[in-house]
C-alpha cells in the first residue's frame, strides 16, 4: 500500500486561500518556452493544475490521486507544479502516459530536492535545540536523478530530467513562511503536528536563518528548484529507450530527435 504523504483536504484548503502565483506563472512561461522548441501542433492538450485560471489557453483537470483522463485521448499532457504533492507520483506518471497517444508529449514541472533547503535546515536546528526533537514541516522532494528514473518506470520513451533554480529574497523567515501560505504551499503533510508550533521554535529558526544566510543587505534567500520532466509516449519510429537510470540527455536533443522521427 502506498504510504499517505499528503493530507489532501489540508492541501485543498491551502490552495483555496492562495493569492501569490509568481512561481506558478514561472511554470507557465517555462512550458511555453519548451513547447516553442517542438515543431509540432498539439490538437488535444491537457494541463493537470491546481490553478486553472493561469492556463486559460489549455483545457485543465485537477490533480486528484486518480486523474480524470481517458486512454490515448491527448497528444500533450502538462503537469504543472502538482506532482510533488502526489502520494503516488509513479502512479500519476503512469496515468499521464496512458492518456497520451503514441508519440504524445508529457511535460511535468515540480519542486525538487533543493527547494527551501535553507528553511528546512533552520527549522530542524531550531526545533532540535528548543524541544529536543524534529517534526515534519517541509515536504520532502525528490532529487533530479531519481525523478528521471520515475519517467522510465512509468514507461515513457526518451526521458529527460533537468532543472532550474529561482532564488527569492525576503525580509525574514516569517515573511517567507507567509509567502508560502499565500502560494498554497503551506505544510499539508499528513504527519505534520496538529497543534501550533511553539513561538520559541519559530523565533529561533528565524534567528538561525538570518545568522546563516542573510545577504549584506540583511535579506534572506529562499531557493526554489523546479525540476522539468519530459517524456514521450512510446512509438515505433522513436529511438530505443535509454537504460534505467541513464536519463541524462539534453532536452534539446530529445525534442529534436522526436520531431525528426515524427
Amino acid at each position: 500500500m502506498t504510504p499517505t504523504l499528503t493530507d489532501r483536504k489540508a492541501l485543498a484548503l491551502h490552495r483555496a486561500r492562495a493569492s501569490a502565483f509568481f512561481l506558478q506563472e514561472e511554470a507557465v512561461a517555462e512550458v511555453q518556452d519548451r513547447l516553442s522548441e517542438v515543431n509540432r501542433s498539439f490538437i488535444n492538450p491537457l494541463v493537470v493544475t491546481a490553478f486553472p485560471h493561469l492556463w486559460s489557453d489549455f483545457p485543465s483537470i485537477a490533480d486528484d490521486e486518480t486523474l480524470n483522463l481517458q486512454i490515448e485521448a491527448q497528444d500533450l499532457v502538462i503537469n504543472a507544479l502538482t506532482l510533488h504533492w502526489a502520494n503516488d507520483p509513479v502512479g500519476q506518471l503512469v496515468q499521464c502516459r496512458r492518456a497520451l497517444r503514441p508519440d504524445g508529449l508529457f511535460l511535468g514541472l515540480l519542486f525538487g530536492g533543493q527547494t527551501l533547503h535553507e528553511l528546512r535546515a533552520c527549522l530542524a536546528q531550531a526545533e532540535a535545540e528548543t524541544t529536543g526533537g524534529i517534526s515534519p514541516r517541509v515536504l520532502p522532494m525528490g532529487e533530479i536523478r531519481d525523478l528521471g528514473g520515475l519517467l522510465q518506470r512509468a514507461g515513457f520513451a526518451l526521458p529527460v530530467a533537468d532543472s532550474f533554480t529561482k532564488t527569492v529574497l525576503y525580509r525574514d523567515a516569517f515573511h517567507l513562511m507567509a509567502d508560502l501560505r499565500a502560494m498554497g504551499e503551506g505544510n499539508a503533510l499528513a504527519a505534520r503536528l496538529k497543534h501550533p508550533t511553539r513561538r520559541a521554535v519559530m523565533t529561533r529558526a528565524a534567528q538561525i536563518y538570518t545568522e546563516t544566510f542573510a545577504t549584506s543587505e540583511g535579506l534572506i534567500p529562499a531557493t526554489f528548484e523546479v525540476i522539468c520532466l519530459t517524456g514521450w509516449a512510446p512509438h515505433e519510429a522513436q529511438q530505443k529507450p535509454l537504460r534505467p537510470g541513464s536519463a541524462t540527455a539534453r532536452l534539446e536533443d530529445a525534442l529534436k530527435a522526436a520531431v525528426k522521427n515524427g
